[in-house]
């Protein structure tokens, strides 16, 4: 495999709608495509809620999809990511099919079994003090030092379109959509669906935990703004600051930013139980957006990861996409 110099991981200018398709293609061999469920409904008399089971897509997250784009785009032979934990699961388990080197760097209270599934997957993690700024830091830091290719969670064009895929799949699945809700973090994800659905009428709704509304607070100011180190449950959805490359997309393309807080999280990952969907908490918040939106319309809700500590501990669970949870797939 090549090697990369550390400048192949610098965001450079941001993707396009065909990139996507580029990613689609480039990744079929490593993703699962994931299925639409029928989810529950979001009011008696609504025409029905669909989930996007990204909870079982490899890896346990949609996180799969950027970071092989990223990976087999790139072909660095080190890696060096900072993560909350799905995406360096993500990247470990690409790394270690690939005979890539990965050191990951963990924030302060990155979830314990993410941070043991990365290393039980061979990579090798690093812990920082401080939230996720101080993580990102410490990783390009790192990066230069080992003459290694820096791969973010979010902000990369790469890794952004990697994450439009799903938006690909949704449209095609549910073309008469009305509304699609994406949890927001980074933003990676966010800005993938918005370019996916740069061409279609969908309205595209970023949900956000209420402790870390970046994107909601620097669309606002008209610029990217900085919040301090969060401890929402949504332990994947802790970022400080706008990505580089999601924020101007997303700003051009995003219908509505909302704000959901940790009760409303736990309760929809709790419903998503009931329902046999194992979600953890930050694949749960798009549920909670649709649920508080209350909407009545013909609308989907990503659910973008099912790392909980049960199935982490489960060996098995580690290695091979997730089953079916015997959840009616929609046709």
């Amino acid at each position: 495999m090549a090697v990369a110099g550390p400048e192949a991981g610098v965001p450079g200018p941001g993707p396009v709608v065909a990139d996507l398709w580029d990613a689609a293609a480039r990744i079929a061999p490593h993703v699962v495509r994931t299925p639409l469920l029928h989810g529950p409904a979001v009011h008696a008399l609504d025409p029905g809620l669909l989930l996007k089971a990204e909870h079982l897509q490899r890896g346990g997250s949609f996180k799969m999809r950027g970071a092989a784009n990223a990976v087999l785009a790139l072909g660095a032979d080190r890696l060096v990511t900072g993560s909350s934990g799905n995406h360096a699961i993500a990247l470990a388990r690409l790394a270690r099919s690939l005979g890539i080197r990965l050191t990951v760097v963990l924030a302060a209270g990155a979830a314990p079994a993410k941070a043991a599934a990365i290393r039980a997957l061979g990579a090798q993690t690093v812990q920082v003090g401080g939230g996720v700024a101080e993580r990102e830091e410490r990783a390009r830091a790192l990066a230069a030092e080992q003459d290694a290719v820096f791969v973010p969670s979010s902000d990369h064009p790469l890794v952004v379109a990697g994450a439009g895929t799903v938006g690909i799949e949704l449209l095609a699945d549910a073309p008469d959509a009305e509304t699609v809700y994406v949890p927001t973090g980074g933003g990676g994800l966010l800005a993938g669906v918005c370019l996916a659905a740069r061409h279609h009428p969908v309205r595209v709704v970023g949900v956000e935990p209420s402790r870390t509304p970046r994107y909601a607070r620097s669309l606002a100011a008209g610029r990217p703004v900085q919040l301090p180190p969060s401890t929402t449950v949504a332990d994947g959805l802790r970022g400080q600051r706008p990505g580089t490359v999601p924020y101007p997309i997303i700003r051009d393309r995003v219908d509505e930013l909302i704000a959901v807080d940790d009760e409303d999280i736990l309760a929809a990952a709790a419903l998503l139980h009931r329902h046999g969907i194992d979600a953890e908490p930050s694949g749960a918040v798009a549920l909670a957006g649709a649920l508080s939106a209350g909407r009545r319309e013909r609308a989907v809700a990503i659910v973008s990861g099912g790392n909980t500590p049960a199935r982490l501990h489960a060996p098995h669970r580690t290695r091979t996409p997730a089953e079916g949870d015997g959840i009616t797939v929609s046709g």
